[in-house]
């Protein structure tokens, strides 16, 4: 069974941490085989300034770009079509590794100029098979800043923790999130939320109709039923 934590967070109030999540799954029997985060792999990428963006005196595709950084001004050699003076962009170091193109970008020369790092596209860092361009950041995130806190406040969606479980054959409950959020409510780490209810409307009565025995009302005080009409495969 596979969920996110923003699934989870659906049903389940709790501001919870994804380790405590994990530890307490396992201990109530539903044991975590995998968590992807992608916070552990973006953590150290940050936030930069493209303030000028000239063409490479040896390659007509490539662009010289000066590049602001928390390390001051950096020359970073790039190639993408929407590289330009102007825009915030994602910034890999010198000695970061990139889990898209499972590189570690280092110092070099491309075409005889040195580049001091790389400006990153999505698919290089995993968040989508976008790399048409590098990443513009909207707004204007500080110089220097953590790009995960810029995803936390654009874009949670890509920075969605996955928890994968394995289910015993006596948790069928635990097949569906709500079973999940359930066990973790009762474990105490957090609040259940109710279930947006959903009435739909009946067209017509029914031609089947059903009857309780006086002598058995008190066992069966309510009986309900509905037929579907119309449904084909």
């Amino acid at each position: 069974m596979k969920f996110t934590l923003s699934w989870l967070k659906r049903h389940l109030e709790t501001d919870t941490s994804v380790e405590e999540i994990c530890y307490a799954l396992t201990d109530l029997g539903l044991e975590v085989e995998d968590v992807v985060n992608p916070m552990d792999t973006l953590g150290d990428f940050t936030v930069a300034y493209v303030k000028e963006a000239e063409k490479h005196p040896d390659a007509d595709k490539l662009r010289v770009c000066q590049v602001e950084t928390d390390d001051g001004m950096q020359q970073i050699i790039c190639g993408a079509p929407n590289a330009r003076a102007g825009i915030r962009v994602v910034l890999c170091k010198p000695g970061m590794y990139v889990p898209g193109i499972d590189t570690t970008i280092g110092v070099g020369k491309i075409r005889g100029v040195e580049s001091f790092g790389m400006m990153a596209s999505e698919r290089e860092l995993e968040l989508s098979d976008e790399h048409d361009g590098i990443i513009e950041l909207s707004g204007e995130p500080a110089v220097g800043s953590k790009f995960v806190d810029w995803l936390a406040a654009n874009a949670p969606e890509k920075i969605d923790p996955m928890i994968e479980i394995a289910i015993t054959p006596n948790r069928p409950d635990a097949l569906g999130v709500r079973g999940i959020a359930r066990d973790l409510a009762a474990r105490g780490l957090g609040t259940l939320k109710p279930l947006k209810e959903h009435k739909v409307k009946g067209n017509g009565p029914s031609p089947i109709n059903v009857t309780i025995d006086d002598d058995t009302k008190d066992a069966n005080p309510l009986f309900m039923g509905r037929l579907i009409k119309g449904v084909k495969n």
